[in-house]
């Protein structure tokens, strides 16, 4: 029976029958089981398992509506992370699952399951040490954001891929929380701890000065076509397992500021970083984990200037690269972004409806309220400091601790 010629919302019995019409992924008798496991606010995700070989894959199913809130979306989100998910395992091998099939009718991607690996958000809640994701993670960056630059592709090329990945909706999206309600909680959607509203208000809400460096960066990322961006790099997207990472979940994808997806990775590990310094009691383990996080925050944004030097002096296509100091100037941009947007992300996700559970997840309330002011503060930091005060990964650690001393004193217990 073939009950796919029209679009549908799938549930556990369509996903199913849809991978048995579609693929030839299990066998003809397999005995299949499926659970929805997806919790993200647009998507639904399926596992559907062979119960005697164990052998699984995932299909991601897109909705015309949102899955939290029933808001109109374009089906075309799933196409875009198909087709990114491809490019970005040819630029960089292995850092991102494989993709089996794109059904454009039922908006699914069907694609490997990563069951041997853990969400890295809830493994860095757990307080777990991956010591070579700064290396991972920079190699995935610089391989699929450089390579997709005018610099590195011909000019041509990549204005080609710019029109294949143009994203409005979800770019709208983006526009909106991450770029305006935190400073101006348009539609009243933004949620601030109650315990924390009065601090959170004269921060994000009072402040011109920020307001219009949030303005300039909001410009920026209208209008800098300048790579091909994962466009939604947080932890929460990112898997991980002792020795490997993998990237998924690219829907956000188009052509926009490389700082942009740095930014975001930054801001993540910092969530996880203020999530560590206010909950974990003091010891070794305490020690281990902040001092991982801040080597990583230290090395990520020097490590990517490195790879992505070396990537555009060996691949370049562009002859002004040559240019004594054309490099240097284009990675300073990078680094600027980078730090513009990490601020971005802290803020968004304190003051704005999408909360991360790194800090949401406190149950303490004065711990959260702590955590949320270390990340604000530091935020305000990278946002008005980003041309000149923020450069390299050591000011970001600096930047958290002088913070989380600030808030100590205040409340005198320094």
């Amino acid at each position: 029976m073939n009950g796919f010629k029209e679009h549908f919302k799938m549930k556990e019995e369509d996903a199913i029958r849809f991978i048995r019409e579609k693929t030839d992924f299990f066998g003809e008798n397999a005995r299949l089981a499926c659970q929805e496991i997806g919790d993200g606010n647009i998507n639904y995700v399926f596992r559907v398992k062979d119960l005697d070989t164990g052998r699984s894959v995932i299909i991601k199913h897109g909705d015309k509506v949102s899955r939290t809130g029933g808001s109109q979306v374009s089906t075309d989100r799933n196409r875009i992370e198909a087709e990114v998910l491809k490019l970005e395992g040819e630029l960089a091998p292995g850092s991102v699952p494989e993709v089996y099939l794109y059904d454009p009718v039922m908006c699914c991607l069907v694609m490997e399951d990563l069951k041997d690996y853990g969400n890295m958000r809830y493994e860095l809640i757990k307080h777990q040490i991956f010591p070579g994701f700064a290396e991972d993670i920079t190699t995935f960056m610089a391989q699929t954001l450089i390579g997709t630059t005018d610099v590195v592709l011909d000019p041509r090329e990549k204005k080609q891929l710019a029109g294949r990945f143009i994203n409005p909706d979800l770019c709208r999206v983006t526009e909106r929380l991450v770029y305006t309600e935190p400073y101006r909680n348009l539609e009243g959607k933004n949620v601030l701890n109650p315990d924390n509203r009065e601090f959170l208000e004269e921060e994000l809400y009072q402040d011109p000065g920020l307001h219009l460096e949030a303005a300039k960066l909001k410009e920026e990322f209208k209008t800098k076509a300048q790579a091909l961006l994962h466009g939604d790099l947080h932890t929460g997207s990112i898997f991980v397992k002792k020795g490997s990472t993998k990237v998924l979940d690219p829907e956000f994808a188009f052509y926009g500021p490389i700082g942009y997806d740095v930014g975001n990775v930054m801001a993540n590990l910092i969530f996880a970083w203020a999530n560590g310094e206010v909950t974990m009691e003091a010891g070794q383990e305490k020690e281990e984990f902040l001092g991982w996080l801040e080597t990583t925050l230290e090395a990520i944004p020097d490590l990517f200037c490195k790879k992505a030097k070396t990537i555009i002096v060996e691949r370049h296509k562009e002859p002004m690269a040559d240019i004594d100091g054309f490099i240097d100037w284009y990675l300073e941009g990078i680094l600027a972004d980078t730090a513009g947007v990490a601020g971005l992300e802290l803020n968004r996700r304190i003051a704005g409806s999408a909360k991360v559970k790194d800090i949401a997840g406190i149950e303490d309330t004065a711990e959260r309220t702590w955590a949320e002011r270390i990340c604000v503060l530091t935020a305000k930091e990278l946002i008005l400091g980003r041309e000149k005060k923020v450069i390299r990964g050591t000011d970001y650690v600096r930047a958290i601790k002088e913070n989380r001393d600030k808030i100590r004193k205040e409340a005198g217990i320094l």
